[in-house]
């Protein structure tokens, strides 16, 4: 699934197109592509409308218009990206048309990414812990976040209401950097490794856009792949050499994932502290 620098990947490419925009009509080619909407609410409540900012709220790409957003989320295997020739992709599930005449195609071989149409980000904020690249997102708010909860630490990082944004590749990636097993316990994990967790969160998931994300099967933008796939240091590694200390790098299951990691180095911490 697309995570943080993947989802911010795509909206950096859009975004230049869409600014200024006005909207025609969202034809969708699959009808559940749309969640919680139709053809007609849309014509209700956005047709004419003009898109004034493109973003990225967790997963989800946002297309502001004037009045009312469109939030996209791509699950799986979702693409977005303009048509270039009247050619539609066999797997487009919906596009968006433009009064300019542009069509902005949403592809999803696996039909899981959904369109949603809302009044404004509540719904999505009322799901979503915060962003982890924000300025308000501090050491301080995030220590104090992980000592209130006695979690597997790999388990709460994925949970969206917690942090939003991330996903295997980074969660995986960015315990190794900062020795910590993913099996380790939120509440029980030394301040200084949280700290080095918060700073490692951060540069990868800054690197990773740096790098227009992770192509680890499918993801592209405008047939690109996401060139962090060169930087990865343990993500689907097993059988390597730890690039710390040569150990073997393992593959088990955390939280229901697959998880790699490097045993002697990423320390388990389990004892809840007094």
């Amino acid at each position: 699934m697309p995570e943080l620098p993947e989802v911010q990947t795509v909206v950096n490419h859009i975004k230049d197109d869409l600014v200024g925009e006005k909207i025609k009509s969202i034809i969708p080619l699959w009808a559940k592509v749309l969640h919680n909407f139709t053809p007609n609410d849309f014509v209700q409540k956005l047709e004419r409308k003009i898109v004034v900012d493109v973003y990225r709220r967790a997963k989800f790409i946002i297309i502001q218009f004037n009045t009312g957003i469109i939030a996209i989320h791509l699950r799986m295997t979702g693409k977005l990206y303009f048509l270039s020739k009247n050619d539609y992709p066999k797997h487009c599930t919906a596009y968006i048309e433009f009064e300019s005449g542009k069509k902005l195609i949403f592809e999803d071989v696996r039909k899981f990414g959904r369109l949603y149409l809302y009044e404004d980000l509540d719904p999505i904020n009322d799901r979503h812990g915060p962003e982890p690249l924000d300025d308000t997102f501090t050491v301080q708010k995030f220590q104090k976040m992980l000592f209130s909860r006695k979690r597997n630490i790999k388990s709460i990082l994925l949970d969206q209401s917690f942090l939003s944004g991330l996903g295997n590749i980074y969660v995986d990636e960015s315990l190794w950097k900062s020795k910590i097993h993913p099996n380790s316990i939120s509440n029980s994990i030394p301040k200084k490794r949280i700290e080095m967790l918060f700073h490692n969160i951060r540069k990868t998931l800054r690197d990773a856009i740096d790098n227009k994300g992770t192509t680890i099967i499918d993801f592209s933008v405008n047939g690109e792949s996401g060139k962090y796939t060169n930087e990865l240091k343990v993500f689907g590694r097993t059988g390597q050499e730890c690039f710390h200390c040569s150990q073997m790098i393992k593959k088990s299951k955390v939280a229901g994932r697959g998880t790699y990691t490097c045993n002697k180095c990423q320390k388990k911490y389990y004892k809840t502290k007094k």
